[in-house]
């Protein structure tokens, strides 16, 4: 089944991600986890480059629920292109959905998947109000 992107999405973040030999299984691609994989790397590289990867003396985000499509079959050698959007901004949650496509077949989606990213306030353990800089970004 195919997700689609939601047509208020914003694209917030793309990045390259090597394909590596050892992201291989036995049946010649990229392992299904690998692509979980995929995902958190570039959700983290975009958290980190705006300033908000986590602080567990304070605030930070975690992902509630996560999934991946799996359209078409990686393989080494090669390189992964990822885009993250962003939609559907709420009190202290936003969605992230990510495209997965190899640099060398432009267009071409083999994997899509996305998370929901929760603000936390981690020393109660609740869910807190999304900061306005954050919430300026994902709006």
């Amino acid at each position: 089944m195919r997700f689609e992107l939601p047509e208020a999405k914003k694209l917030s973040f793309e990045m390259t991600i090597p394909i590596r030999w050892g992201d291989m299984d036995a049946m010649g691609h990229v392992n299904n986890t690998i692509y979980f994989r995929y995902l958190e790397i570039v959700r983290v590289e975009w958290l980190r480059q705006v300033g908000g990867p986590p602080d567990p003396s304070g605030e930070g985000p975690v992902i509630v629920n996560a999934f991946c499509n799996f359209l078409k079959q990686l393989e080494y050698p090669g390189d992964v292109l990822a885009r993250h959007y962003v939609a559907n901004p709420g009190r202290s949650s936003f969605d992230t959905f990510i495209t997965l496509e190899r640099v060398d077949q432009p267009g071409v989606i083999y994997a899509e998947g996305g998370a929901t990213t929760v603000w936390m306030d981690f020393p109660s353990g609740k869910s807190a109000p999304m900061p306005d800089w954050l919430r300026a970004l994902v709006s």
